[in-house]
């Protein structure tokens, strides 16, 4: 309880730059959630999808594999799509080589880059407003300090404390937002941009593996 009405004082004492400054926290938490728990499930329904289509296509099944790619969202599904039709195209007597099919890996996964990054941005600009706002809060209580002193025309501890007070508050719920905010920006950008590098890494391995078991159904064949 008492935890509860310091947290309220603080608040109230911060004055209205308070408002601003808890709405950044609270859309912060909440893009923060949402991020880490998309990467977690594109992260664990990348490999579970990786194996199946490694199974599909060394069964030589490549449409039913293509059919599993193209019912599965996320970014490992749309970058072993596109090195499917690739493989699709190939086998349809297109001019297709192992270039092509890494090209277009890497074309499809800097498209899901893209992707996976929404959100990042409201992260990077609350981690450089939240500390501009509490130092606005702090120019707002220096004013508030002075004010008082004008009006009093003398200087005493007990007018100027309530705009110091203001200014401190302010700048350490500013401070206090962005530094983690900003942490959680840099994890989430290094964990995005190697979950991209394993996917097109994976995709390429299970790909060159049914490439291969084509080229030997294609000897066997001839």
């Amino acid at each position: 309880m008492d935890n509860q009405y310091e947290l309220l004082t603080l608040f109230t004492d911060g004055g209205f730059m308070m408002y601003p400054l808890i709405l950044c926290s609270l859309i912060a938490i909440g893009v923060m959630l949402a991020k880490a728990w998309t990467l977690t499930i594109a992260h664990r329904d990348s490999r579970r999808l990786l194996r199946e289509i490694e199974d599909l296509g060394m069964s030589g099944r490549l449409e039913e594999a293509m059919t599993t790619a193209e019912e599965t969202r996320g970014p490992v599904a749309a970058i072993l799509l596109a090195g499917l039709r690739r493989l699709r195209d190939r086998k349809a007597g297109a001019r297709a080589d192992g270039k092509d099919i890494q090209k277009a890996i890497a074309t499809t996964g800097v498209i899901e880059l893209d992707f996976l990054e929404r959100g990042l941005t409201v992260l990077g600009t609350i981690a450089n407003v939240a500390p501009m706002l509490g130092f606005l809060g702090t120019v707002i209580g220096m004013i508030l300090a002075f004010q008082a002193i004008e009006i009093a025309g003398q200087v005493e501890p007990g007018l100027v404390a309530g705009g110091i007070k203001v200014a401190l508050i302010t700048t350490a719920t500013g401070l206090s937002i962005a530094i983690p905010v900003n942490i959680g920006y840099n994890y989430f950008v290094t964990r995005i941009d190697r979950l991209i590098l394993d996917m097109e890494e994976g995709a390429q391995e299970v790909l060159g593996l049914i490439w291969d078991l084509e080229d030997r159904g294609e000897r066997h064949t001839a």
